[in-house]
């Protein structure tokens, strides 16, 4: 059998409906070829989006956070500056007292007696005064609430006593005189307070809210 014998006859036509079928496949490859190119580029675009996201979210999470970390220490600096003085402040409230329990133990009649008491009473008052000018001048301001209403966050009740004339928890006597220093407790004023059994006793009940310098 020759080479030509194995070949199969085809006509003029069948050998076009094959180049046509041929020209067919490569036209869909080619059309196949850019669609896929085309998914692939979109799912990298959607994978850098999604990073970008997450990204510009981790970012704007460092910028909040440093600037609640500067405006922490901000207010830490503010707090220093303005009760850095606490502890000192404390220590000169009893040389305060020691003062005003001077002026008050000394009786009227000496001071007609002895010439010179009103000399020494007239130099303690001074020095008083410079003393609450120089606290004033820091912030630190005298709390004295004859006659007014008890406040459990600056006052501490000593004692109680029956005074119908006065509305219920009304300070009758201040045992020893509070400061605050820039509106923030340094020390309770020690107070009495009024008890009127015919009101309610309410809120009064002596407790102090922690507000100290």
């Amino acid at each position: 059998m020759t080479e030509n014998e194995n070949k199969p006859n085809l006509s003029l036509e069948d050998d076009i409906e094959i180049i046509e079928d041929a020209n067919d496949t490569e036209s869909f490859a080619d059309n196949v070829a850019p669609l896929h190119d085309k998914d692939l580029q979109a799912e990298k675009i959607a994978a850098l989006e999604e990073e970008l996201a997450k990204s510009k979210d981790q970012t704007l999470r460092a910028l909040a956070e440093l600037e609640n970390t500067r405006k922490r220490a901000i207010k830490d600096r503010e707090d220093a500056s303005a009760y850095g003085i606490s502890k000192f402040s404390r220590d000169l409230l009893s040389v305060a007292d020691n003062l005003r329990r001077a002026l008050e133990a000394v009786p009227e009649d000496l001071l007609a007696v002895d010439d010179r008491l009103p000399n020494i009473m007239t130099g303690i008052e001074a020095t008083e005064r410079e003393m609450l000018k120089a606290f004033e001048t820091n912030g630190i301001k005298k709390i004295e609430p004859l006659e007014e209403r008890f406040d459990p966050n600056f006052h501490e009740v000593m004692f109680e006593a029956p005074m119908p004339d006065k509305p219920n928890g009304t300070v009758i006597q201040v045992v020893e005189s509070g400061y605050v220093l820039k509106g923030r407790l340094l020390r309770a004023a020690k107070v009495g307070v009024a008890k009127n059994a015919g009101e309610p006793k309410g809120d009064n009940d002596g407790h102090l809210v922690d507000q100290k310098a």
